[in-house]
C-alpha cells in the first residue's frame, strides 16, 4: 500500500555513490544541529570502516567548499549563508517540485530526491545552487517551516493491525500510515479525511489519524464532500452558528425605517440566474422631471444583521465566500440570512445599502448618493426572461415570457413600465460598456459549462451558458456601483484621501506570457499587438471576438486568461487592469463575499464622519479573503471536472471530435468540442511512431514519419479510462488528420 521504497545507497566499486548529496541531505535535515562523522554515518546508514573513512574525507572537502563549518575539532554545522532562501514549494504530479521565491526571477527546480518530506504549498527553506556545467539553478529543501495543510482526503486500505490512506491528490506522493488505534471507526475501502500527525525520521511515510469518515467512494455526496474537504472548505454550519441565526430577530421596525431613505415606492426588480435563491442586488428605475434617469443599485444590507462580535460574523470571515459547486451552493451565511432575510425576494420589504445614480441620456453621471435604504422588489426575473424582454420589447414595447422560459411555469405578459425600464437600462448599459472597452477594458466572455442533472445528481446532458445582453446589463450597473463606491471613499473634492478601504485590484499582465501567447496563436493566423497598453487590450479583445464559436476558442481564451495577473483584495490600490478602472472594489455581493461586507462597513463608517480604521487589520482580512477565493475556485473547477468524468463514463463507446488543448512530453490533452470535457492521450499509447515533445512547435513529433500532434489541431478520440477519485480522464486516439 505504501508507495515509498527504502533508499539503497549503491557503491561504485569501493566508492560510495551520491555521498556528497547524502551528507548534505543529513545536514540540511538538521540545519541547526552540530554533527560529527559518527552521527553523519548513522544518518546515512554507513557502518563499515571504509565508508566512515570516505565520510571523514568528504566532510573536509565540504568544509573547504564552505558548505559546512567546523565549530570544534571533528564537529560540523551547516553553513547558513546567502544560498538559503525561504519560499513556497510547488509539487508536480511526477514527484519533482519547483521552489517559488521572490529572490529569483524564475522558479527553482527541485528533484524529487531533494524534496525531503516537503509537501505541496509548504513554506520551506531551500539551499539553492547552480548545477555543475550549467547555469541552471536547483535546490534542496533543508527545513519545513510551515505545513500548508495537514488534512488529506483519500481511500483507506486496512490490514490486520494498521491502515494506509491513499490520497486522492496526485501531488501527495506518500500514503499516510494509520496505526490501528487511530482508525477511529473507519473501515477498509471508505473515503476518509486523514490528519497528518507526525513524520518520524526513520519512516518513509507520514503518520496520521482518521478525523472524518466521508462515505463510500463513487457515491455522489461522498465525492462532493471530498472535493470540499480537499481544500479545507466546510459543507455544513456548526450548531452554535445555526442556533444564533435561528434566534436572530429579523423584524424591520418603524424606528429602523426612519433612519433610512425610503425607496419602497420606486419601481424595483431583480435579475438573477433562474435557480438562484440568494438575491444580492436589485435595480430601481425612475424618470426624473429634468428627463434624466435615477438608477438605484440596491444591495442586501448584510452588515446590519451581522454583528461584529457574533458567531455568524466569525464563521462568515473564516469562509470568506460562498462556494458554487456543480450541483449546490455552500453558502457563506446560514440559510436564514442568505436565502431569507437578506435575499431581495419579490413582494417583500428589505433593508438595503444603496448606490443611487442620476444619469443623463448619454449615460454620463450627473449625481450620486450612497446610504442605507429600505426597498421593495416588485418582480423577479431570470436572465433568460430579461433577455426576452430586451429582444421582444425593442419591436413593440411589449414582452410575453413563453412557458418554457418562465420561472412561473406559465407564460405571462410583462408590465409596460418594467419593459420600458429594462429597455432603457439596457441602452445605458451598452453605452457604458462601449466606453469601458474604449478605455482599454478586456472582455473575457468565457463559456460556462453546465449540466442537466436528474434527482440523483446523475448528469443527463451538458450545455453552455453564454453572457447575453441581460447578463451584461446587470454586469455594467454592478461595475458602476463597485467603481463609484471606491472612488467616493478614495477621493474627496478631487483629492486622494488616506481612508482605509478594500480594493479589488488587478495588475498588468505578464509580458513574457503574452509573448508566448503570441507564438501560439500565430499558428492559427491570429496576432496581438504588444506595443502599448491600449494596443494590447484592443488586440486581445479582437482576438477573443475572432475566436468566438470556433473549435480553438476555449483553448485560446484559457491561454489568454492565464496571461493575466490574478485579481485580489488589498488595501493598496493599484487599479484594475482588466476593467480599465483606476478605482474598483467589491460592494454588490455581501451575501456571498466577505470583502463586500467589509466595504459596506467602511463606507458607512465614512458616511458617519468617523476616522479611518487601521489599514493593517483590513489588509490581513483581504489576504485571507483572496486565499479563500482561490480555494473556492479550485473546488468549483474540481466539481465540474468530476461531473464531466461522471458524464463520460456513460459514453465510453462513443467517438468525439476534439481539439488538442495542451502538449507535454508525456502526452497530449484533448478537449472535446461538444461538451468541453478534457482528457489525456498518453504518448506511449500512440503506437504508429515514436513521438518526442517539441517545445518550440507545441507538438509531439513522430521520429520516423514527422507526423505532428500540434496544439490546436483537431483529433478524434474515444474514452479509455475514467478515474473519479483522481478526477482524471484518459482517451484513446482514433484518427489523426
Amino acid at each position: 500500500m505504501s508507495r515509498g521504497k527504502k533508499k539503497i545507497y549503491k557503491k561504485k566499486g569501493s566508492v560510495i555513490k551520491n555521498l556528497t548529496r547524502n551528507i548534505m541531505t543529513a545536514f540540511n535535515s538538521n540545519a541547526t544541529k552540530i554533527l560529527n562523522y559518527k552521527q553523519i554515518c548513522a544518518k546515512i546508514d554507513i557502518i563499515d570502516a571504509n565508508g566512515r573513512g570516505q565520510v571523514i574525507k568528504k566532510l573536509e572537502d565540504l568544509k573547504g567548499q564552505g558548505k559546512i563549518e567546523e565549530v570544534e575539532r571533528g564537529k560540523f554545522i551547516l553553513n547558513q549563508n546567502k544560498n538559503y532562501h525561504i519560499g513556497t514549494l510547488d509539487l508536480t504530479s511526477n514527484g519533482n517540485a519547483y521552489f517559488i521565491c521572490d529572490d529569483f526571477e524564475k522558479d527553482v527546480f527541485i528533484p524529487s530526491i531533494n524534496i525531503n518530506r516537503g509537501l505541496d504549498k509548504d513554506t520551506v527553506k531551500v539551499y539553492v545552487y547552480e548545477k555543475r556545467r550549467s547555469s541552471k539553478k536547483e535546490g534542496d529543501v533543508v527545513e519545513i517551516i510551515e505545513r500548508a495543510k495537514t488534512n488529506f482526503v483519500g481511500v483507506l486500505q486496512v490490514s490486520k493491525n494498521f491502515g494506509f490512506v491513499v490520497p486522492d491528490n496526485n501531488k501527495m506522493y506518500s500514503d499516510i500510515f494509520i496505526p490501528k488505534d487511530q482508525l477511529n471507526g473507519a473501515v477498509d475501502g471508505e473515503k476518509v479525511i486523514a490528519e497528518l500527525t507526525e513524520w518520524p525520521e526513520n519512516s518513509k511515510n507520514p503518520f496520521g489519524s482518521i478525523s472524518r469518515i466521508l462515505g463510500l467512494p463513487g457515491e455522489h455526496n461522498t465525492e462532493i464532500h471530498s472535493i470540499l474537504a480537499e481544500y479545507g472548505l466546510p459543507y455544513e454550519f456548526p450548531e452554535h452558528v445555526e442556533k444564533e441565526a435561528k434566534d436572530l430577530d429579523t423584524t424591520i421596525t418603524e424606528e429602523e425605517i426612519s433612519k433610512r431613505r425610503d425607496m419602497r415606492k420606486d419601481l424595483t426588480f431583480t435579475i438573477d440566474p433562474k435557480d438562484a435563491k440568494d438575491f444580492d442586488d436589485a435595480l430601481s428605475y425612475t424618470i426624473l422631471e429634468n428627463g434624466n434617469y435615477e438608477i438605484g443599485i440596491h444591495i442586501a444590507d448584510v452588515s446590519h444583521y451581522l454583528a461584529l462580535d457574533s458567531e455568524m460574523e466569525k464563521e462568515a470571515y473564516e469562509r470568506a465566500t460562498s462556494v458554487y459547486l456543480v450541483d449546490r451552493v455552500v453558502p457563506m451565511l446560514p440559510e436564514k440570512l442568505s436565502n431569507g432575510v437578506c435575499s431581495l425576494r419579490p413582494h417583500e420589504e428589505k433593508l438595503t445599502f444603496s448606490a443611487v445614480f442620476e444619469l443623463n441620456k448619454k449615460a454620463q453621471l450627473v449625481n450620486e448618493w450612497y446610504g442605507r435604504t429600505v426597498t421593495y422588489s416588485d418582480q423577479r426575473f431570470s436572465y433568460e426572461e430579461a433577455q426576452v424582454i430586451i429582444e421582444e420589447g425593442k419591436e413593440n414595447r411589449k414582452a410575453i415570457i413563453p412557458e418554457d422560459i418562465s420561472i412561473r411555469e406559465t407564460s405571462y405578459e410583462v408590465s409596460e413600465d418594467i419593459v420600458n425600464a429594462v429597455l432603457k437600462l439596457d441602452a445605458l448599459a451598452k453605452i457604458m460598456r462601449k466606453k469601458r472597452l474604449k478605455d482599454g477594458a478586456i472582455t473575457f466572455d468565457k463559456v460556462e459549462v453546465k449540466f442537466n442533472l436528474d434527482e440523483n445528481a446523475v448528469p443527463l446532458g451538458v450545455f453552455f451558458k453564454e453572457s447575453k445582453d441581460a447578463n451584461k446589463l446587470i454586469e455594467e450597473f454592478m461595475l458602476l456601483a463597485n467603481r463609484k463606491v471606491s472612488e467616493f471613499v478614495s477621493r474627496k473634492e478631487g483629492r486622494p484621501t488616506k481612508n482605509t478601504f478594500v480594493y479589488r485590484v488587478h495588475d498588468e499582465p505578464n509580458i513574457d506570457k503574452l509573448t508566448s501567447l503570441q507564438g501560439i496563436i500565430g499558428k492559427f493566423g491570429y496576432k496581438i499587438d504588444l506595443q502599448s497598453r491600449q494596443s494590447t487590450s484592443d488586440s486581445l479583445n479582437k482576438l477573443l471576438d475572432d475566436v468566438h464559436g470556433k473549435g480553438e476558442s476555449n483553448m485560446i481564451e484559457t491561454l489568454a486568461i492565464r496571461c493575466m495577473s490574478k485579481a485580489e483584495y488589498t488595501t493598496d490600490n493599484i487599479g484594475h487592469y482588466g476593467l480599465a478602472f483606476d478605482h474598483y472594489s467589491h460592494f454588490t455581493s455581501p451575501i456571498r463575499r466577505y470583502p463586500d461586507v467589509m466595504a459596506h462597513r467602511l463606507l458607512q463608517n465614512y458616511l458617519e464622519g468617523k476616522p479611518s480604521p487601521k489599514k493593517e487589520d483590513y489588509e490581513e482580512k483581504c489576504k485571507h479573503s483572496s486565499e479563500m477565493e482561490y480555494l473556492a475556485t479550485k473546488a468549483e473547477r474540481d466539481s465540474i471536472k468530476y461531473m464531466q468524468i461522471k458524464y463520460m463514463q456513460d459514453h465510453e463507446d462513443q467517438e468525439f471530435l476534439g481539439v488538442i488543448s495542451g502538449v507535454t512530453e508525456w502526452g497530449i490533452y484533448v478537449e472535446i468540442i461538444e461538451n468541453k470535457c478534457e482528457g489525456m492521450v498518453r504518448t506511449r499509447d500512440i503506437k504508429d511512431d515514436y513521438y518526442i515533445y517539441d517545445e518550440k512547435q507545441y507538438a509531439l513529433v513522430g521520429q520516423s514519419t514527422n507526423k505532428l500532434y500540434q496544439l490546436g489541431a483537431e483529433v478524434t478520440v474515444k474514452v479509455k479510462n475514467t478515474d473519479l477519485d483522481r478526477k482524471h480522464l484518459d482517451f484513446t486516439l482514433i484518427q489523426n488528420e
